[in-house]
C-alpha cells in the first residue's frame, strides 16, 4: 500500500499556520481541526517547518505562560521527513516510529500536498492485512 492510498482515504487538505502566528493561535487551530500538528507555511505550498502538540508542551516546560506569546517560528521542527504518494506506507511507518514523530507532510515536486499521521499508516496496515487475512481464509476454504 502507498501514501496515496492513505490519503484517498483521508478528508479536507492539510491544516497550516505561518511562522508569525502566535504559539496561543497554534493551540486554538490544533483544537479546531482536531488534528495533532499544523503544518508551518506562509503560502500553503513551502513547509518552512511543522508545529505538534510535543512541540508546545516540551516549549511550555522551558518557557512557562509566556510561550503562548511567542511566534510559531520560535518553537516549530525545521527539519521536516516529507515523503511523496508512492511511497509505500511500511516503510514510512517504520521511518515514523524509528525517529519518533507522528506526522509527516506529503509533497509533489516539492510543494505540500497533504499529511499522514502514524495513526493513519497503522490503520492502512491494518485495513491490508485484515484483507489479506480474508483471502487467505477464503482460498483454504475454497480448497476442501
Amino acid at each position: 500500500m502507498q501514501v496515496k492510498d492513505v490519503l484517498a482515504h483521508k478528508s479536507g487538505g492539510v491544516a497550516t499556520i505561518e511562522p508569525g502566528m502566535s504559539v496561543a493561535e497554534v493551540v486554538a487551530a490544533l483544537a479546531e481541526h482536531g488534528v495533532g500538528a499544523l503544518v508551518v507555511s506562509s503560502d500553503r505550498r513551502t513547509i518552512e517547518g511543522i508545529i505538534s502538540e510535543r512541540d508546545v508542551v516540551r516549549a511550555l516546560n522551558t518557557f512557562g505562560p509566556g510561550l503562548l506569546g511567542m511566534e510559531v517560528r520560535e518553537i516549530m521542527t525545521v527539519n521536516v521527513h516529507t515523503c511523496v504518494p508512492t511511497d509505500e506506507v511500511r516503510l514510512l511507518a517504520r521511518t515514523m516510529t524509528d525517529k519518533r514523530f507522528r506526522h509527516m507532510p506529503v509533497t509533489i515536486n516539492g510543494a505540500l500536498s497533504g499529511i499522514v499521521s502514524i495513526g493513519d499508516l497503522v490503520k492502512s496496515r491494518m485495513d491490508e492485512m485484515e484483507t489479506e487475512h480474508d483471502q487467505l481464509v477464503d482460498y483454504i476454504s475454497s480448497a476442501r
